[in-house]
C-alpha cells in the first residue's frame, strides 16, 4: 500500500487534525508490530498503514480538550 494521495487530495476537513491522528496512529503500529508476526502489512510502511486506516475510517478517533 502507498500512502493513499487520492484520499488526502480530497479530503475537506481539518488538514491538521487527520494529521495529528495519523501520526498517533504510526507510532502506535511501529511500536506494536511484532518481527515474528508477518502479515499482508508487514511491508507497508507505519505511516502509509495509518494513513489509509484513518482515510478509511477502520480506525476512528476524536479529539480531547483539555481545560486548563
Amino acid at each position: 500500500m502507498i500512502f493513499p494521495i487520492e484520499e488526502l487530495i480530497n479530503f475537506t476537513g481539518n488538514i491538521y487534525e487527520i494529521t495529528c491522528a495519523a501520526t498517533r496512529r504510526a507510532y502506535q503500529i511501529s511500536m506494536l508490530r511484532d518481527e515474528d508476526n508477518k502479515d499482508d502489512e508487514s511491508t507497508d510502511k507505519a505511516v502509509s498503514i495509518a494513513a489509509k486506516q484513518i482515510f478509511t475510517k477502520e480506525v476512528q478517533y476524536r479529539i480531547e480538550h483539555n481545560p486548563q
